[in-house]
C-alpha cells in the first residue's frame, strides 16, 4: 500500500511540474493602461474573443516591427492565427480610452511572466485612421512616439512609464504597443484604442 501511495504521490508531482512548466512558458504580458483588445476580452468588456479571453498574456510574434514583425492585417494578434479576433475591426466599435494629445500618459504593462527586455515601443495611428479594418503599417506613423530602452532587464510583474501623446492627433486612434525581447526572437504586441 505504502509504495502504490509513493508512486501516486511522485506521479502527481511530475503531473504538476509539467502544468507549471506548460503554463509558465505560455505566459507573458499585456498592457491594461490604455486598455489593450486583449484585455477587453479578458475581462469580458466585449464577446466573440475566441482563445485571447483566456490567454490576454500570450500575444507573441516575431520581432523587428516595423521592418519585421507581424503581417499587415495580423499586427494586434501578433501574426497569431488563434488570435485573429484581436485583428477584426468590428466596424470601429472597439470600446477606446480617452487619451489628450500633447499631454503625458502613463502606461502600464501586467506581466505573468518576466523576460530579459530591450525596449518597449509605442506607434500610433495616422489623423484619419476610422478603425473599420484591420492594422497595417501604413495606418501607423513611421516612428515610434515613445521608446522606453530596458537594457536587457527583467520587468517587475507590473511596469508603467510615462510619455507624451503625440500633439495634433484628433479623433479615434490605435495605439500599438511592443515589447521586445532580448533573449528571444520573438515580442509582445498589445493595441489599444483611443479617442483623442
Amino acid at each position: 500500500m505504502r509504495k502504490k501511495t509513493g508512486v501516486a504521490a511522485v506521479a502527481l508531482g511530475v503531473a504538476a511540474a509539467s502544468l507549471f512548466a506548460t503554463t509558465s512558458a505560455s505566459s507573458h504580458g499585456y498592457t491594461d493602461s490604455p486598455i489593450s483588445r486583449q484585455k477587453l476580452c479578458a475581462n469580458r468588456t466585449v464577446s466573440n474573443c475566441g482563445d485571447i479571453q483566456w490567454e490576454p498574456q500570450s500575444v507573441e510574434g516575431l520581432k523587428g516591427f516595423p521592418s519585421r514583425g507581424p503581417a499587415d492585417g495580423t499586427i494586434c494578434a501578433g501574426g497569431n492565427s488563434r488570435f485573429a479576433q484581436l485583428d477584426d475591426a468590428r466596424n470601429g466599435a472597439w470600446p477606446t480610452t480617452r487619451v489628450s494629445a500633447g499631454q503625458s500618459y502613463t502606461f502600464r504593462w501586467q506581466f505573468t511572466a518576466r523576460h530579459a527586455t530591450t525596449d518597449f515601443r509605442y506607434y500610433i495611428t495616422k489623423n484619419g485612421w476610422t478603425g473599420t479594418r484591420a492594422l497595417t503599417r501604413a495606418d501607423l506613423d513611421t516612428q515610434p512616439f515613445l521608446v522606453v530602452p530596458y537594457n536587457n532587464q527583467q520587468p517587475p510583474s507590473t511596469l508603467s512609464h510615462s510619455g507624451t501623446i503625440p500633439a495634433g492627433k484628433t479623433g479615434r486612434h490605435l495605439i500599438l504597443a511592443v515589447w521586445t525581447i532580448a533573449d528571444t526572437g520573438n515580442a509582445f504586441y498589445a493595441c489599444s484604442d483611443v479617442q483623442l
